[in-house]
Formats: structure tokens, sequence, C-alpha cells
């Protein structure tokens, strides 16, 4: 017969995650949509550093030293592993509030605010707190329907609410904040050294070609360029590989240290650049960070040296969700398993239930009669006095089925 079996299929909770967000590997890693920006980034720092190691090192790595290119692949290396770890991670997404919550919160609300009259506007929503003397507001959060904690944020770009949220890079294609700052601070400080070394030994590299041949001659002896394709007059074709190199280590190098100065001092004041936008602790008011310690040292140790809060996220948590699906299966005959008439072979129940009810019989309906019982073989609590009338038990009509 057919028979109705619950199979309970496996859905990891990334995948029912609220907000703009791309997760790959099983939910491992946790990027923005918008990535467009990010495989520039891979492009420019692979196509560099590929130049850089196929053609100059080679030469220089003759000429001067071969730890040369060993350093340039540690710098290389260090960066990319900075970068993808920026990128992959959660900055530190604050979950959305559940539907429970959100309604606690909101009885919560009326119950301080009292009732607003209408057309009259409704008081903002704001908890104060207090933090090393000196009082912070935390700011309700309409979207995750939650008191968003200190210093965090709602990213407009992800939809989500980032602790200690920073500010989101699409050059990195992920929000910067609590969980993975000292990564993108490490990356644009690897970068900024990885560029000037790169754009260094690339004049040294034209410096010490021209005092063998000439500026000219080195121009036309780029890397990449063959005796051959020399002798044939092409070598002007392939001169844009040196001058590409040293343009966009030119131009990288004024943005990228640039950043990275600016974070230095973000660093060492332990401050956002969210807040340094806003003018938190700059503003009229002249209000100080709570969050500084006072000391550049000890300001660079907790935002890099500090202990990684875990993600509160669980993107790999389970969620079970039924699905009803039929299946066949086949009972033995004569089971106590009530069964419709038309499973009956010939000759079965139906036809026995058929032949009483053309002689006028009622079928019995129960599968297995019920053993009847005298009076004396009833238990003492159950034995029945004369003249007293049997009560039924509140569950008989469990017992009969």
């Amino acid at each position: 017969m057919s028979v109705m079996v619950a199979r309970k299929k496996v859905v990891r909770k990334w995948e029912k995650l609220p907000g703009r967000n791309t997760f790959c590997c099983d939910g491992r890693i946790m990027m923005a949509r918008q990535k467009g920006i990010f495989y520039l980034t891979l492009f420019l720092i692979l196509g560099t550093c590929a130049l850089f190691f196929a053609f100059e090192c080679r030469y220089l790595a003759v000429q001067l030293s071969p730890a040369i290119p060993v350093f340039a692949a540690v710098l290389f290396l260090f960066a990319m592993a900075t970068l993808l770890r920026t990128s992959f991670s959660d900055p530190g997404v604050i979950p959305r509030a559940l539907p429970d919550e959100a309604a606690f919160i909101e009885m919560e609300i009326e119950a301080t605010n009292g009732t607003v009259p209408q057309g009259q506007r409704p008081p903002p929503r704001i908890k104060n707190f207090q933090i090393n003397n000196q009082i912070v507001k935390l700011k309700y959060c309409y979207t995750c329907k939650i008191f968003r904690p200190p210093r965090a944020s709602h990213c407009s770009i992800c939809d989500n609410c980032v602790e200690r949220f920073d500010h989101h890079c699409p050059w990195v294609g992920n929000c910067v904040g609590k969980r993975n700052y000292r990564y993108f601070y490490l990356f644009i400080l690897s970068l900024s050294l990885l560029t000037i070394y790169i754009f260094t030994f690339n004049i040294v590299y034209v410096a010490l070609k021209s005092l063998k041949i000439g500026f000219l001659n080195t121009l036309k002896e780029t890397p990449g360029t063959y005796p051959s394709t020399v002798q044939r007059g092409c070598s002007q074709s392939l001169t844009v590989l040196t001058v590409l190199e040293v343009l966009i280590c030119f131009f990288t190098l004024w943005s990228v240290v640039g950043l990275t100065g600016f974070h230095t001092f973000l660093v060492a004041l332990n401050q956002t650049t969210n807040e340094d936008i806003k003018g938190s602790w700059t503003g009229k008011n002249r209000v100080q960070n709570p969050y500084s310690h006072g000391n550049i040292v000890k300001n660079c140790c907790e935002v890099l040296c500090g202990p990684l809060p875990p993600s509160v996220l669980d993107r790999r948590g389970i969620l079970q969700q039924e699905e009803s699906t039929a299946q066949e299966e086949s009972c033995p005959r004569g089971s106590s398993t009530q069964e419709p008439p038309a499973a009956k072979g010939p000759g079965g129940q139906a036809e026995e239930s058929s032949a009483q009810q053309k002689d006028g019989s009622v079928p019995h309906l129960s599968a297995v009669p019920a053993p009847s019982l005298s009076n004396a073989e009833m238990p003492e609590e159950k034995q029945l006095t004369s003249g007293e009338l049997p009560v039924p038990p509140q569950d008989a009509g469990q017992a009969e089925h």
C-alpha cells in the first residue's frame, strides 16, 4: 500500500541567511555579491608580479644577488594570503533578530516611549550605554530589528550589520570589520612594500642595462624580446612591458602607500574609518574616544594582536526540513493493520464482508474481537458490586483502537 514517509533534507544555515552575500565551498567562503573590482585587484597583482618574476628577476639574480627573487616571492605570497583571508572571511556580521525577538524588542520600545499621539513623530530609538565613563548611543536598526552594539553599523551594499564596521572595500570584495580588519591592514602594508620593491628594482634593472648598452637600447631590449625579433625590427612592439610595470607600480604606489599611512594613523588612535568620516570623536562637542588607551603601543596591540572573536553566524549549522514522499510497501496478509478492501485479492476480506451484507448481518469493524471477562475473572478494583453501574473509563475510546 502507499505510505507517506517523512524524509529529512539537510539544509545549511548559510542557504537561508538574509543579506546580499555570496557563499562558496559549502558556506566556508563568504563574500559580497559585487566582486568585479576584486577580480581586477587579482589581475593587477598577479600580472605585475608575473612580469617581474619572468624577466627582471632573472637578470637581477645573476647580476646582483639571488636573494632578490626570494624576498619578492615572500612579499607576494604574504600579500596574496592576507588578501584572500580578508576577502573570504566573515567580517563580523551580526545575525538579524528572530520574529519573537523582534516582537519583544518592539514591546520594550513601546513600553519605554509610551503611546505616541497620531500625527506626531515618534522619538528616536536609541539606548545610552556607558563605556569608560563616556556615554555611547546604541542605535536601532530597522532592517535587522536589533539595537546595534557599539561601533557597529549597517552596510548598505551587503545589507548586514557589521560589528566594529570600518568600511566596505570593493577592492577586496568584502566588508572590513572586527574579524578581518587586521588582515586588511596587513594586506595593504605588504602590498605597499611589494609595490615599492618591484618599482625600485625595475629602476635598478633599467639603470644597470643603460650603463652597458645605453638607455635607448635598453628600451629596445625589453623583457620578452628575442634576438630574432630584434633583427626583424619588431622589438618596438614589446617595449611596453617594462614601461607598463613602471606605470602600474608608480600609480599604485601613491594610492596604496597613502592608504596604509591613513590606516596606520587610525590604528594608533584605535579608531575606525566610519568614525573618522562621521567625526564621532572630533566633533563640536569634543567627545573623547572611549576605546583609546591613550597609548599607541596598547592601541596597536589591541587592534592587530588582540583575540579574534569567533563568527556568530554559524554558517555551516544544519537546518532540517521535512519532505513527505510516497513509497510503496507490501504488508503480509493477516497483520493487525486494517487494509482497504481494494488492496485485498479475490477471496479476501472484501468478499466475506459483502457476503455478510447480503445475508443481512452487520460486519464486525474491529480486526481483533475484544475478549469478554466475567465478573469473577475481573481484577478486584474492576469487579462490580450488586446494584452498581459500570463506569466507562475516560480513555475508553483510545483502548478500543
